[in-house]
Order: C-alpha cells, then structure tokens, then sequence
C-alpha cells in the first residue's frame, strides 16, 4: 500500500510539473520557419504573473516577458538572415524548460481564402491537380518549404490557438500542402534561396465575410452575427455564415510574424450586388493588416477563373472578376493574378481547375517584383486602357503590354455591340505603322454584324477563354467598356 501510495505522489508530482511547464502556441513548435531578420513574436501561456525567458541558439541575447493575469505571454527575439542551418529556441518559466527543434529563418506567407486556396497538391475528390505524381517526385530532399495548416473550425468567439504542426516538405507529406500556396513557395524558393514558410488559414466556400470581425460586420454589414441569427443564417450552407470562420481559423495565427498574405477566394460572392465585395475585400485586408500590426504587409490575390456551369453565355462570374480587378486598383500595396488561361477547354463545369502551378507561379512573380525588388520579373497583366471608334473599327489600347503581345492574329475572346446591346464576337488583330500618334500601335477590332460599333467586351462572360498575353505571357484581364 505505501508503494502504491509513493507511487501516486510521485507521478501526481510530475503531472503537476508538466502542467506548470511552460506552454507554447502550437505554431510556436519543431520545424517551424520564422520570419528573418526582424522582431519574430513568440507566445504561449504560464503561471499568471511568472517570468519566460526565451534563448536561442544564434545569438547570446535572452528576451523575457510576464505572464497577464489569464497567464498569457507574448515575447520578441531578433530572427538571423535566412539560411538553411536548423536553428533552436528554449523557453523557461522556471518551473522547466521547451526547447524547439530544426527551426529554419526565411519568409513567411498566409495563403487564406476558400476551396481553390484550401485545395492540396493531391488534390481533391474528382478535382485533380496537374502533373500530381511529378510533384511528388520532386518534392524528394527538398526541405526548404514547410507548410502548417490551421484546422477549419467555427466559433463564435475569437480563439487563440489551433491544433495545428509544421510539416517540412517530402513525397510523403506534399500532397497535403495547398497546391496554390505550395507552386508560389516553390518559385520564391527557387529564385530567392531561402526558406519559405506557409501558413494555410482557409477553408473552402467562404466568403469574404466568413473573414470578418463581429466589430466590422455590424459596423459595414447587415450580416448577423448573434448567436440566434448565425442559427438563422440565410444561406443554406455553414461554410457561408459571416464571422465564424475568422474567429476559428484565422484568429489564433494573428500573433505570428509574417511576410505577407496570399489569397484565394471569390466564388461564393458571386452575385454580390454593386461593388459590394470590392469594398469588403478592401476592409477585410485593412482589417489583417491592423491585426497583425506589421504595417502594410502585401496583400496577393487571385482572381477566379471561367466557369460556366449552367450558363456558359452569363456573366455573373465576369461581374466579381471585375469587382476583384477594381479591389486591386483600391488596396494599397496588392496585386492581381488573372486566371483567364489557367483552365482547360474541358473544365467549364469544373470550380477547382487543375491548373494550379500556373497560378501558385504568378502569385510568385507578384511576390518577386514587388517585395522582394526582381523588377525584371513580369508579374503583371495586361488590362484595358482605352478605346477609340473610326467608322466600324475599334482601336484599343491596353496597359501593361511591357513591350509586347503575344500573338498579332486568331486573336479570340472579343466581342462588340452596337445600339442595341448586343454582342457578337469580333476579330481582333494587332495593328502597326510608323509614325507617331493614337494609331501607331494597338489592337484593332472588327464585326461584320456591328457596322457602328459602340462598346467592346473580352471574355466578360461565365466561360470565355480568350488568348492575348503581354511579352511576360500574362493573360489579358477579362474587361467591358460598357456599364450595360
């Protein structure tokens, strides 16, 4: 009996010292990748009021901080230039150290939004990722991209953790990673030779405001956000109600020290009214911006791409395409992926394109041009510029042609209208003469069946694939000159 007795005192005691140990975040774990050369927040939790002290293993410094009164620690060291060494940091609350392992400086990005962000390497259920086996081939010894995805969970309440661990890249685990976020990692690897981080906060058919705070939907939006009303949501689906998405996968990585955000998203706001989702995509990446207090970090989105289910003629997909163009004309420090070319001729009915190499590698180029300086890197689109009408021809110009178009004849995806609205497809061609003036160079447009010609659209339908590309091979942004 007194054994038994010793026996329990004894393990109740190391319960007790494991329970007093200091805890760390979940992301705050083995193989993480910290943002370089900056002030790197750490933080957990201890016994209210005790001191952590944090060591690592570049510098001599020891950073500390004390616990609040709910025993919530937050603490900063100073992360070294990026490099491929594996690194270590020790915390002590003085009830007992954690150390954590193989941690790697580099650049960290978010890739947020819904399915086509979400959607892994591997794939998803008769949805599959181009050149799938080839990837996994190549992910063999290639550990300089690590990802940790945050479980998609709802709460009414923001929270501050997530069961979550960072995965080092490897044919056994790259099939998980977001194809998106993966194919962007990958390019900045390549180009920067350093390490890079993803943190995947998504989850598939949310909306824009699946993303935003209880403060600024009842501030912006008429969206409920009581418990009795989310109950009552209109829309038939969980994954659209507002706030509760934020609140559960998003706010637990707002702590960390980051690079940027990459996003996905639009495909369940299709049918927003106005410029609606412009304007509440412009709040909600000035509200990530506010909560991860790091100032105007960049903001990467994609736009959708074609999809035609049901109505192949419609333009409901053309009109958030062209709501999403505008939010990257309106939020500073962004930039837009267009997707035009990025679906095969076969997938109108297919929401989740195989084709993600294409977009995770343009994403990329954004990256590349605008914050990391490669400014002979492409990474813009071209977009319309303006037109002008001589008799049945119209002239247009575009913007970011950056020294040319890729082809100059069979040029598809343009159609013209008339008076009376309707619009026919049109042949386009690249026109040039010497000489100075409006008519030097641009595209020339023509219809048999448009004799006077008032408006011009490209691929502003549901399914339209057009194929005129800058000298970078950046598709043509989808447009309409009208307001029809």
């Amino acid at each position: 009996m007194n054994k038994k007795i010793c026996s329990l005192v004894v393990l109740m005691a190391l319960t007790a010292g494991l329970q007093a140990k200091v805890r760390l975040h979940h992301l705050v774990s083995d193989n993480m990748v910290i943002q370089q050369q900056t002030d790197v927040r750490l933080w957990g939790w201890a016994k209210p009021g005790r001191k952590v002290v944090a060591t690592t293993s570049w510098s001599a410094d020891k950073s500390t901080a004390k616990a609040d009164k709910q025993g919530r620690w937050l603490l900063t060291v100073r992360s070294p230039k990026a490099s491929y060494e594996p690194l270590s940091i020790t915390f002590d609350d003085g009830d007992g150290q954690v150390t954590i392992q193989n941690v790697l400086a580099g650049e960290v990005w978010v890739c947020a939004g819904q399915s086509n962000m979400e959607m892994p390497v591997k794939g998803f259920g008769n949805c599959p990722v181009l050149n799938y086996n080839e990837e996994v081939l190549n992910a063999a010894g290639k550990c300089q991209v690590r990802s940790a995805k945050i479980p998609s969970i709802m709460r009414i309440e923001p929270q501050e953790d997530a069961d979550t661990y960072w995965r080092e890249c490897s044919p056994q685990t790259v099939g998980e990673f977001s194809a998106t976020g993966y194919f962007c990692a990958k390019v900045l690897n390549k180009a920067l030779d350093i390490p890079i981080g993803l943190i995947e906060a998504n989850k598939g058919g949310t909306r824009v405001e699946s993303w935003l705070t209880k403060e600024n939907l009842e501030k912006y939006t008429n969206e409920p956000t009581d418990s009795m009303g989310i109950v009552n949501f209109k829309k038939m689906f969980d994954y659209h109600r507002a706030m509760l998405w934020g609140n559960g996968t998003f706010n637990p990585i707002l702590n960390y020290t980051v690079k940027g955000i990459l996003f996905y998203q639009g495909c369940s706001n299709v049918g927003d009214p106005g410029n609606q989702y412009s304007e509440r995509l412009k709040l909600l990446v000035e509200q990530w911006r506010t909560q991860f207090g790091l100032g105007e970090i960049p903001f990467y989105f994609v736009q959708i791409a074609p999809y035609g289910s049901g109505a192949l003629n419609g333009t409901w997909n053309a009109l958030l395409q062209e709501q999403q163009f505008r939010a990257s004309q309106i939020i500073p420090n962004s930039g837009l992926v267009c997707t035009n070319d990025c679906v095969f001729p076969y997938e109108s009915t297919q929401i989740h394109p195989a084709q993600k190499q294409k977009v995770g590698e343009r994403l990329a180029f954004l990256a590349l041009n605008k914050t990391y300086g490669m400014s002979s890197i492409i990474c813009e689109s071209p977009s319309y510029k303006d037109m002008k009408v001589k008799n049945d021809t119209v002239m247009l110009h575009l913007n970011n042609e950056c020294g040319g178009i890729s082809r100059f004849v069979d040029i598809t995806g343009f159609e013209v209208a008339g008076a009376d609205q309707v619009f026919h497809p049109a042949k386009a061609e690249h026109f040039w003469r010497p000489g100075g003036g409006y008519w030097n160079e641009c595209i020339m447009v023509t219809c048999p069946e448009v004799k006077q010609p008032l408006a011009v659209r490209y691929c502003f339908r549901n399914w339209q694939l057009g194929n005129l590309a800058n000298a970078g091979g950046l598709p043509l942004f989808p447009f309409r000159t009208d307001n029809w």
